[in-house]
């Protein structure tokens, strides 16, 4: 199913960006935004699946990123040059408006997508991180932090050159999909948390890795390593922002970044929900970090988009997980 996702290359300010596409979007665009280690390749069941259901789908490599160009200085680039690279993108294939999915880091770009350009966003889903309005504080996390360990100049680049691309793609996948936070003892790296003994989780294959390898051997890490980990502190959002379209979140119990810090409560309590006032919160159990490729559960999701089609405009969007047949429908409004 894989080999009937198009490819295409867009210049956008003299940057090659690779973005796969699929569908003739009689009922609307959805634009999907990945996280690291992931590239377009994460999204696609879902790119078929809302495809078949009549949207156009699209699932940019970002900047730095698989196929697509790397900035001439990768550490100047911005999370405002994230934003204009989609806004690029849709302006190239003249798409008005779309529905906004970000997974991971992504969840950034999307948010601030329509926090910043309401009229183009009909809605917003984000998985594994909800709209955050300010950074996370670290500090009572210990020095073996993956992320502090990353924004580390140089620290992670001799970790990760003591192995192949696949190696590193490996783990890092393994690592992001336990409950635990990756963390290093004093003494160790963060490659050293899982050998290449450790399996992988039963719904991510070594072809996976392989498609994964394939566009990192390409791409590297260094902007990577950039964008998003050491660019962090670069993040800002408006005073006192409001996102005002539609949004769901979707957090998988046993998701690693919910033991962040003050997260759960963050999320649980609604704290949220002062910045995203329509938000839906959906808890995945079973649901790792990764839930996209997992699978949400169906009548969760169904339902919140069912509430969504009664109050904006109809649309239809399907996830599939191959493996099961497990189809459900969603119609958002709107479009």
């Amino acid at each position: 199913m894989v080999d009937k996702i198009e490819h295409s290359h867009l210049d956008v300010g003299g940057l090659s960006l690779h973005i796969a596409h699929i569908g003739k979007g009689e009922l609307g665009t959805v634009l999907f935004v990945h996280g690291f280690p992931e590239i377009w390749y994460s999204w696609r069941h879902q790119m078929i699946a809302v495809a078949e259901a009549g949207f156009k789908a699209i699932a940019p490599d970002l900047r730095g990123y698989g196929l697509s160009g790397q900035p001439t200085e990768p550490e100047n680039t911005t999370w405002d040059d994230l934003i204009a690279d989609l806004l690029a993108i849709l302006d190239s294939l003249s798409v008005p408006k779309v529905f906004v999915v970000g997974k991971d880091f992504g969840a950034w770009p999307a948010y601030h997508l329509a926090l910043y350009h309401p009229h183009r966003v009909l809605g917003v889903v984000t998985l594994g991180v909800p709209f955050i309005a300010r950074n996370i504080d670290a500090d009572t996390l210990p020095e073996g932090f993956y992320v502090l360990r990353w924004q580390e100049p140089g620290r992670a680049e001799a970790d990760f050159g003591r192995f192949d691309v696949r190696r590193v793609v490996r783990t890092i996948y393994i690592l992001f999909s336990r409950v635990e936070i990756p963390i290093a003892e004093r003494g160790q790296e963060i490659m050293d948390l899982a050998d290449s003994s450790t399996p992988l989780p039963q719904w991510f294959t070594e072809e996976d890795v392989d498609a994964y390898a394939a566009l990192y051997e390409t791409s590297g890490f260094r902007f990577p390593l950039h964008m998003p980990y050491r660019s962090l502190p670069g993040v800002i959002s408006p005073a006192d922002p409001k996102v005002e379209v539609p949004a769901l979140l979707i957090m998988g119990e046993k998701d690693y970044v919910l033991r962040f810090p003050g997260m759960e409560d963050y999320i649980r309590s609604g704290t949220v929900k002062q910045f995203v006032p329509d938000l839906e919160i959906v808890f995945v159990p079973e649901g790792s970090h990764f839930v996209q490729e997992q699978f949400p559960e169906q009548g969760r999701l169904k339902n919140f988009f069912e509430r969504k089609i009664r109050t904006v405009v109809s649309v239809s969007c399907c996830w599939k997980d191959p493996r099961s047949n497990f189809l459900m429908t969603i119609t958002v409004v709107g479009l």
